[in-house]
């Protein structure tokens, strides 16, 4: 009689990295301290010192940091290197990630001190500034994530942001600032809806629905700014959200001001990312919501409407694109130009992709966006000699990397774009 035994059945435990994934990131990590150290501490000599300025305008005095440039440079690439070696040999397995964003954070932060090396940078003023522009860009990414977590493609959140600015300028010029807000989020519920209806009643390709919407919105918008905004200023002024303070946490040594000393935008993001993540995650709402987007059919087995959600989440995600248009007008430059969200839209879907369709994730990649955005204003002033588009290119760079897998895989809920038709 012959006994046959099964061989070992093998289960990756959480946080399992395979070992050529534990080679390449190790290999990343390298080449980063490698870059630190040829890029930045072999340009710059002994004497260099680095000043960073740690008040924003002098809100909140904290004292400069002022450092030596080239021991500095030589600590972040050492640290960065033995990193990278302990992950070629024994790998940080479930904290990769994490790894790889502490370099990635260390090379910025060594960028930063090269730049302002016999200089003087105003840290603080640049994570404020990098913080305002990232509110448009995680507003378009929770909006697409809203709308995709659901099943629907949403392209057109740079034409909702566009026309919620142009409804949100003419609104608040005849009336106040609230109605003004009130009708910015109305208009992007109205788009939302519209994008709904083409895709779920009508089975139009979700792309060019929202590709339409888009077109649309850049020329009714350009036409009647060209046809009555220029012509009567007096729809044209109307006046911005001050800054509000919060009392106590404003007072914070730098974090305060760079935090909690800004308008109604700025805390409508912090207060959006808690809401969208407690709801998705941990709402029965939210668990049917994703259902509609990953496995429609076994959701409207068990009684979930599915187009009716779809067309819930299409709706809100548009209101949240109405809400972030009212920025641009609102919330920065008190007026309506023509075509001022200059791409903020599409990139707000970079964001999404970047942060793996997470709340969380979205604000993470929108803070980078921001702070590119930020410091590539910064290049003139410090004379640094890199030309600012370079520097802005740099978030599309990471987004490429990120979709082709390096910092590990993202998946796009399972149903996104296929029309549900009910059985």
């Amino acid at each position: 009689m012959t006994t046959t035994t099964a061989a070992p059945i093998r289960v990756k435990e959480a946080g399992y990295v395979s070992p050529r994934r534990q080679r390449v990131m190790g290999i990343v990590f390298l080449a980063l301290a490698t870059m630190i150290w040829a890029f930045f501490s072999r340009t710059t000599t002994g004497q260099m010192v680095t000043t960073f300025v740690m008040s924003p305008g002098g809100a909140v005095a904290t004292p400069d940091l002022v450092f030596k440039t080239l021991p500095f440079l030589n600590v972040l690439a050492t640290i960065s290197a033995v990193i990278g070696a302990y992950q070629l040999v024994r790998g940080f397995h479930g904290r990769t990630n994490t790894m790889l964003g502490i370099l990635a954070g260390f090379f910025v932060i060594a960028f930063l001190a090269w730049g302002a090396a016999d200089k003087s940078l105003n840290l603080a003023g640049l994570l404020k500034v990098a913080v305002v522009r990232a509110v448009p860009l995680t507003l378009g990414a929770l909006s697409g994530i809203l709308c995709e977590r659901s099943g629907i493609i949403n392209i057109g959140i740079e034409g909702m942001l566009l026309a919620a600015a142009f409804t949100s300028t003419v609104a608040a010029s005849l009336s106040n600032l609230w109605v003004g807000l009130i009708v910015a989020i109305l208009t992007g519920a109205l788009f939302g809806w519209v994008l709904a209806v083409f895709s779920i009643r009508y089975k139009v390709n979700q792309i060019i629905s929202g590709t339409v919407i888009n077109i649309f919105a850049t020329g009714m918008t350009s036409f009647l700014s060209a046809k009555f905004l220029q012509k009567y200023q007096n729809l044209n002024s109307p006046g911005q959200f001050p800054t509000w303070e919060i009392p106590g946490l404003s007072k914070i040594p730098f974090f305060g001001p760079i935090l909690f000393s800004h308008n109604l935008f700025v805390y409508g993001v912090f207060i959006l990312l808690i809401v969208l993540t407690i709801a998705l995650f941990h709402t029965k709402w939210g668990l049917r919501l994703r259902s509609a987007g990953e496995h429609p059919k076994a959701a409207d087995t068990l009684g979930i409407n599915v187009n009716r959600t779809r067309y819930m989440a299409t709706i809100l995600g548009g209101m949240i694109a109405g809400f972030g248009g009212a920025y641009f007008t609102l919330g920065s430059v008190g007026r309506f130009d023509e075509v001022m969200t200059a791409g903020r839209g599409f990139i707000g879907l970079a964001a999404m992709i970047f942060g793996n369709w997470m709340p969380t994730g979205a604000l993470g990649a929108g803070l980078l966006f921001g702070l590119a955005d930020s410091l590539a204003g910064k290049l003139t002033i410090l004379r640094i000699p890199i030309p600012p588009k370079f520097l802005e290119m740099a978030p599309y760079i990471v987004t490429m990397i990120v979709l082709a897998g390096v910092v590990g895989h993202t998946s796009p809920p399972a149903a996104e774009g296929t029309p549900y038709e009910k059985e």
